[in-house]
């Protein structure tokens, strides 16, 4: 456990007090000895107590096994790290390039393809299981229709899109499903037995229910042609396995492939760089190499200093995000703060009636506002809506960003503005007519 912190306590006051989620369990590493904790409700099948065998969907850690499995390939000279990706791909994609500059392989796992987060052909027939429709032809389909705006290699950009074209140039170069490559690289040699795609029987057992951010049990995803992006589910047991070996890599292929993800780095933003896969911090005088993740209904971190060999795994059943990192980097090293705990109180249904309506903050960013009784809810533009939470009369925070609005004192029965509190920045917004 890190010393000095009550992790238990840590941990009974993000669900008790912050209702960020369902659940969490928390896995340490020290040397060969490991520990668990947990705290909140699985509501899996067998209706187990959580504990380091409860299995979590684990979204983006997905892209550092995608990465592992690259470097794999690599190192056993199956493919080339300059390798175009457009090699790997059928004759009849055509593969968007940048004035000639083609997307390599190097490019798509390090998040500087080019290409954007998510396709603009992706339009699920069910957004609570949003990935299972999207299959290769259309991926093809988007390919060979897009025109890149960045040089490949130049710029950072989150990257569902190139890591499920990671994967999926991955498969075909093997001749094997994504799910075999990363079972048969990483997972049968560390004996991960319990991280998969496809879950088994046991496992279906002890998969705990995933939870929206307002805490309502969501769908479980499940992916097609993009499976490199995030489709594995896991246990804390079995991640602390997987962290062993990044902490402790001795001779072997898995360890060899973990070297070469960690060799290339370019940058992200201030202090932050990216590897293959993986995210790394550079502040408050140390450095952390770590990797988020998250669906519709689960949130995970894994990560750990290079310099204190401090480290930790969460895994949660809800889509509290940003609070799991931030929780994350806190039981690394206590001076990453943890996220403020946001009491949530009640408004009256007509003082709340009073907001909605619609805010301009610039001329192409407008938040829309609605009641529903003593709720409320808001839509920024091209984003889906959501839920808000009262925390005063007029101050209402986000569950799935790390965003807060405040409202002006309403004049003549309506808020004539409101300040959207985002990134470190107060953007002010009139109402419209």
């Amino acid at each position: 456990m890190p010393p000095g912190q009550d992790v238990a306590a840590i941990l009974k006051e993000r669900v008790d007090v912050g209702r960020e989620t369902m659940g969490l369990v928390a896995a340490f590493l020290d040397g060969d000895r490991h520990s668990i904790a947990a705290y909140g409700q699985s509501g899996s099948p067998d209706n187990g107590p959580l504990d380091g065998d409860t299995v979590f969907e684990i979204g983006s850690i997905t892209k550092v096994f995608t990465a592992l499995v690259f470097a794999d390939m690599v190192l056993r000279g199956e493919l080339a790290p300059d390798d175009p990706a457009a090699k790997y791909l059928p004759a009849g994609v055509r593969m968007p390039d940048f004035e000639g500059a083609p997307i390599t392989l190097m490019d798509l796992a390090t998040y500087t393809s080019g290409l954007p987060r998510m396709p603009s052909n992706f339009a699920p027939k069910d957004w609570s299981n949003p990935y299972i429709d999207y299959t290769a032809e259309r991926l093809y389909d988007f390919l060979s229709n897009h025109k890149l705006g960045h040089k490949p290699g130049k710029h950072y950009e989150y990257a569902n899109l190139g890591f499920g074209l990671l994967g999926h140039i991955l498969e075909r170069r093997a001749g094997r499903s994504y799910e075999e490559l990363v079972i048969s690289r990483i997972c049968a040699p560390l004996g991960m037995e319990d991280t998969r795609i496809t879950l088994s029987s046991s496992m279906r057992q002890r998969l705990a229910r995933g939870h929206s951010a307002a805490l309502v049990p969501v769908a479980n995803w499940d992916f097609s042609v993009l499976a490199g992006a995030g489709a594995f589910r896991s246990t804390a047991n079995d991640l602390v396995k997987f962290l062993r070996m990044c902490m402790n890599p001795v001779e072997g292929p898995a360890a060899s492939a973990l070297k070469m993800t960690l060799s290339e780095r370019r940058p992200m933003m201030e202090e932050r760089e990216v590897a293959l896969g993986w995210f790394i911090s550079s502040r408050l005088g140390d450095e952390l190499i770590w990797k988020s993740g998250g669906t519709g209904g689960y949130a995970a971190f894994i990560g750990y200093s290079t310099k204190t060999r401090r480290n930790c795994i969460v895994l949660s059943n809800a889509a509290d995000y940003n609070p799991n990192i931030a929780l994350g980097a806190h039981l690394i090293n206590a001076a990453h703060p943890l996220p403020k705990i946001r009491r949530e109180v009640p408004v009256d249904p007509a003082v709340l009636a009073t907001y909605a309506g619609r805010y301009e903050l610039t001329p192409t960013f407008v938040l829309t506002v609605r009641a529903d009784g003593a709720r409320l809810f808001i839509q920024a533009t091209a984003q889906p809506e959501v839920e808000v939470y009262a925390e005063s009369e007029a101050e209402f925070f986000y569950r799935v960003v790390d965003a807060q609005v405040s409202f002006a004192r309403p004049e003549g029965g309506v808020a004539p503005s409101l300040v959207l509190h985002q990134n470190g920045k107060d953007l002010p917004g009139r109402r419209l007519p």
